[in-house]
């Protein structure tokens, strides 16, 4: 594990000096990309440092169990010790998870289409609730949000709802939410307090990236007509493309 945090912050390090290259805020969609993978980097490492600290803390709570002889301190310490061994487990595992092999389109943001289904009004309303859902998720995260479209209905529920979310990780965080949601409860419809099923659909897609194509003159083939048959004046005297 040392050696990979060695290989991380030699990379950071790496794009640190990049990033503080002024030429780089000519080229935005690189600036976008070096500037994701320093704050993921910089996660990393910081779990790695604290992950080194939580190491000497326990050794030092060691060191005070065996030596301590009052008995009130030494129970402190091992209180101490149980805590640090929490914790020092908890980063480990995210330490884990920040090593597995990363999905090439984790970093992308998204698309959300949330469609009502089976279930009437009582569906376009469980696509509200859940369009509220993802935006106030959203808003604990840090990422921002873009209404695109939408088709409502009389009673504040939405048969269609397209939103945009971009900031970091969302597609890691957001993928498995696609798919057909169903809630069963009594709507705000029924007067006669029956329980109902609705589904609504969720896609979330991937942002594709803006590409610029460039054409260049040598790869047109420009063939140019000429009118034929009655007219008047001008026919046989235009050139047309």
């Amino acid at each position: 594990m040392e050696e990979k945090f060695k290989k991380l912050a030699e990379r950071f390090d790496e794009i640190e000096r990049i990033l503080q290259n002024p030429e780089i805020t000519n080229d935005q969609k690189k600036l976008q990309a070096f500037s994701k993978e320093y704050n993921e980097l910089k996660e990393t490492i910081n779990l790695g440092s604290k992950l080194a600290e939580i190491k000497r803390a326990l050794q030092e709570t060691e060191d005070t169990i065996n030596n301590e002889e009052e008995k009130e301190l030494k129970q402190m310490a091992e209180e101490e010790r149980e805590r640090l061994t929490a914790e020092k487990k908890e980063i480990e595992e995210k330490i884990k998870f920040a090593f597995l092999p990363k999905d090439p389109l984790d970093q992308k943001d998204i698309i959300v289409e949330i469609r009502a289904g089976a279930g009437g009004e009582e569906a376009a309303l469980f696509a509200a609730n859940l369009f509220r859902m993802y935006s106030r998720y959203a808003e604990n995260k840090g990422w921002k949000t873009q209404l695109l479209n939408t088709s409502r209905t009389g009673i504040g529920g939405f048969k269609e709802v397209i939103f945009e979310i971009s900031g970091s990780n969302v597609y890691s965080n957001l993928k498995y939410e696609s798919g057909v949601h169903r809630v069963q409860r009594v709507p705000e419809t029924e007067k006669s307090g029956r329980v109902h099923t609705s589904t609504i659909t969720v896609a979330i897609l991937p942002q594709a990236e803006n590409v610029d194509i460039e054409i260049k003159p040598e790869d047109l083939r420009i063939d140019v007509y000429r009118s034929s048959g009655h007219g008047g004046q001008s026919v046989n005297t235009t050139d047309s493309a």
